[in-house]
């Protein structure tokens, strides 16, 4: 069994984050897919965290990859 478990994040400009389980389930609600960010999530947190914590998560893990992106 793998330690993460993928999820699909697109940030918003107010800095909200919308997650999805899939592409197509994104998709499926108007979302393009090529704006979507796979960011796997630890099981551990997947399974017992609250979405608020996998929210913080991946909201912390898009604004530090982001960060990275500009300074390279």
């Amino acid at each position: 069994m793998a330690d993460t478990t993928a999820l699909y994040a697109l940030r918003f400009p107010d800095g909200s984050v919308s997650l999805y389980i899939d592409e197509h389930y994104a998709q499926d609600r108007g979302i393009d897919p090529s704006k979507l960010v796979r960011i796997e999530i630890p099981r551990e947190m997947f399974i017992n965290g609250s979405v608020q914590e996998v929210r913080e998560y991946v909201a912390l893990y898009l604004e530090t990859h982001q960060q990275q992106a500009g300074n390279a």
